[in-house]
């Protein structure tokens, strides 16, 4: 049994959202990587609101269907330093990397199948 069911899974995204909004400014970042990373956040906070589990807005997106979008958003971020040429800007580099890596984490130890998210009728 995975030990991040879907209403912690829920906490933890609208945790992200507020780390992904407030790392631009912690940590100086440039523009392409700030830019991206509001991005980052409006997508999860839309995914999240949309998702059927407890602390869903609208339930439309099964729990799931956002993990699959977890998994595909993982690789996506991963990628995007290189993609968007900051590779180079070290801070922004790694902060990706470390978003990926929580990323995957928070996938591998949710419980995707978990009866504790509602089911949509």
């Amino acid at each position: 049994m995975k030990p991040i069911g879907p209403t912690a899974h829920g906490i933890i995204d609208y945790g992200a959202v507020l780390l992904l909004v407030l790392a631009p400014f912690l940590l100086n970042l440039e523009r392409t990587p700030s830019q991206i990373l509001y991005l980052l956040a409006g997508i999860l906070g839309i995914l999240t609101m949309m998702t059927a589990f407890r602390p869903g807005l609208l339930k439309l997106i099964p729990f799931p269907v956002h993990g699959g979008f977890d998994l595909v958003t993982s690789v996506i971020v991963a990628a995007l330093p290189w993609i968007l040429g900051f590779s180079d800007q070290t801070t922004a580099r790694n902060l990706f990397l470390c978003i990926t890596a929580m990323l995957v984490g928070v996938w591998l130890l949710t419980d995707w199948r978990s009866r504790d998210g509602l089911a949509l009728t």
